[in-house]
């Protein structure tokens, strides 16, 4: 019996007073846990926070959309398969944004999520910008997704 009481009592000043070496400090990403244990540091909250996330399944759908406290994604640039894909086809790219339409310029709109209603006017302005996307014969991958990036 003394045991448990001391365990209950543990656990309660856990709740009442964070521990003074997890002050300050959430490392429990975004979500709907996070929102609701904000301004609450200590371990247990920390506990309380993750495991309200994971049992809800938030987090991916928060940093999809940028919403329950999760910031989306500014950058497209650094989606592995967008990556992997310019750099594998640069010629092949390079020629269909020049022509403004393509196999390949239509993939690289799919893998950038642009919505079919809004691909002419995606082709165009990258046919437009070529010389700002492809600058010289030397240009990297990453460069080119950098440059349509700043164009769009």
């Amino acid at each position: 019996m003394k045991r448990f009481m001391a365990v209950l009592v543990l656990v309660g000043l856990m709740m009442v007073a964070p521990p003074v070496s997890f002050a300050g400090q959430m490392n429990t990403g975004c979500g709907v846990g996070t929102m609701i244990m904000k301004g609450h540091d200590g371990l247990l909250f920390q506990v309380l926070a993750v495991t309200t996330n994971g049992i809800l399944g938030n987090q991916t759908f928060g940093i999809t959309t940028g919403t329950v406290d999760c910031k989306k994604a500014t950058s497209f640039a650094m989606n592995e398969r967008l990556n992997t894909y310019v750099a594998q086809n640069m010629d092949n790219l390079a020629n269909d944004i020049a022509k403004g339409q393509g196999e390949y310029l239509n993939t690289l709109a799919v893998l950038m999520e642009v919505p079919e209603t809004g691909r002419d006017t995606f082709y165009s302005k990258l046919q437009n910008n070529f010389g700002a996307i492809y600058p010289s014969s030397n240009v990297t991958s990453a460069d080119v997704l950098k440059n349509i990036e700043t164009l769009m």
